[in-house]
Formats: C-alpha cells, structure tokens, sequence
C-alpha cells in the first residue's frame, strides 16, 4: 500500500478501476440489450461485437508507432477519451440498434485499448523502485477486475431501478386523454378480436402487447442511462490524466548519460555508487599497509 504514496500509481490505479468498468461492463450491457430488447441469439450478438476486435487488431501497429514519439500521456487521454466517445455515442441507442448502428461506437471502443491499456501501465509501474514493483503490479491487476466487478453490479442496479422509473413515466402518458394512445389501442383490438372472434380476448393481447411495447422502450432508456454514468467516469479520467509525472526511471541521475555535440558524454558516476559498494571497499582499505593506498587504485 505503501506505492499509492506515489502520484502515478494512484493516479493509474484509478486509471485501471474506470477502464475495468468499461471494458467489462460494455460487454455486458451490449450483450443484455441485444439479447433482452432485440432478441438476438448468441452468435448473433458475437457478431455484432465483432467489429470492436478488429478495430482494436488495426490500432495496435499505431500505438507502436506513437508509443516511442509522443509522451505517453497524451496516448493515454486519447485511449480514454475513445472509451468515454464510445459510450456517449451508445446514449442515442434506439429498440432497433444492431450491428450497423453499433459499428462507430464499437470502432471508438476498439481503438480505445491499445491506447489506454499499454500507456496505463507503464506511467503507473515504470517508475516504482523494484522493490515495490511486485506487490503493487498485484494491487494494479486488482483494481481493474474491481472495476469491472463494481461495474458490472452498478449497471444492473442501473437497469433495474431506471427501468422501473421511465416505465411510470411512460405510462402516466398511456391514458384515455391520449388520442394517439387510444386510436393505437382500438387498432391493435381490432386486429386481434378479428383474428381470435373474441373482443374481451382481443382488448386484453392488445393492452399486453402496449405493455410489452412500454416496457421495451423503458428498458432502451435505462440502457442509455448506464452508458451515460460511464461516459461521465471516463470524461472525469481524461482531465485528470494531466496530474501524472512524466516517465523518469528511477534510481538514474539524468546527467549520467546524455549526448552533446554529436558525442556521447558519460560522466562520473560516484553519484550513482550503491552504498552497499563501499563498505567492502573500506574493509579492504584497512587491510593495506600504510602508504600503498596509491598502489591499490593503481
């Protein structure tokens, strides 16, 4: 615990929390819309994520390419800033979204991580002492899969409760002083009371079928709100990215090694000495007779 001292570590620690959230929670909820409000089946709704794998395949060469040219930083809020499009982009979501629809916000969430992920761990372990590096690369791997267990139980709560609200607020409008509800519902009863012969029968499938219609857009309305929330986290994520130090390696004075002139310069490196280096040095000082000190460095 002693690493969350350090500014990048915190920092890329609630870095790693929001993307688990996206990451794990975006796959469930793309799943739970396609499957509940659409009807999709399983290789249905594979197929729709799909898209997001390939655009995630096509941006890793260009995170490679940006990776030793650009401060890392700057990759990083570009990851989030995809993460957080993403989900803003699902916040229009309609009861008819598929695959077409999904495809630019799933092409913002594919390019997302190749940018977020590699930039988040090397800003947030690249400058820990090693020392401390295996128990806080622990701590770091914790908080992602937090994030998307917290995530994923926040979204269902989303779900459930926002689902029961825009429900009441649609059926306040579903009365009898709605025309357009009314001349709906005469049509529907129409119909089934022709197909079934019976009007009692066919009033009670039409108002179940207004139900289920009701319902339907209640639960498009909640979905967008979970996306929302999130958006909101990763928004929060990418004004905060700028409060991270800039990668230096630990331990190394910047003077040591640098190049002038064309030329490459080392200088002394007694500042670097470990102190663990002098004490056998000593030991072996006070052996030496008096006065050959000389002869021993030469």
């Amino acid at each position: 615990m002693r690493a969350l001292a350090s500014r990048n570590f915190a920092l890329g620690c609630w870095f790693s929390f929001v993307t688990g959230i996206g990451q794990f929670s975006m796959i469930y909820l793309i799943t739970a819309f396609l499957a509940s409000v659409r009807g999709f089946i399983s290789w249905q709704i594979g197929g729709a994520i799909l898209s997001a794998g390939v655009f995630q395949l096509c941006a890793i060469p260009i995170y490679s390419m940006f990776a030793n040219r650009v401060d890392l930083r700057w990759l990083l809020m570009f990851g989030l800033a995809c993460y957080g499009m993403s989900m803003w982009l699902f916040t229009s979501m309609m009861n008819q979204w598929g695959w077409e629809e999904m495809l630019l916000p799933l092409a913002f969430r594919g390019l997302a991580s190749p940018f977020s992920s590699p930039s988040t761990v090397t800003l947030t372990l690249g400058g820990l002492p090693p020392d401390r590096l295996k128990s806080a690369s622990g701590l770091f791997s914790l908080m992602r899969s937090l994030g998307g267990a917290i995530g994923i139980a926040a979204c269902g709560t989303i779900l459930n409760d926002r689902t029961n609200l825009h429900f009441l607020r649609i059926a306040e409008h579903l009365t009898s002083a709605n025309v357009q509800f009314m001349n709906l519902l005469h049509g529907i009863t129409a119909r089934y009371t022709q197909a079934w012969g019976d009007s009692v029968s066919g009033q009670g499938a039409a108002l179940k079928k207004l139900w289920l219609l009701a319902y339907r857009e209640a639960q498009v309305q909640a979905f967008a709100d979970a996306f929302l929330v999130i958006a909101v986290c990763f928004a929060l994520c990418v004004t905060m990215v700028p409060l991270m130090r800039k990668l230096v390696s630990p331990g190394v004075p910047s003077g040591a090694v640098r190049i002038k002139g064309g030329e490459l310069k080392i200088t002394s490196l007694e500042a670097i000495t470990p102190e663990e280096a002098e004490d056998p040095a000593e030991r072996l000082y006070a052996r030496v007779p008096n006065g050959s000190h000389h002869d021993v460095h030469r």
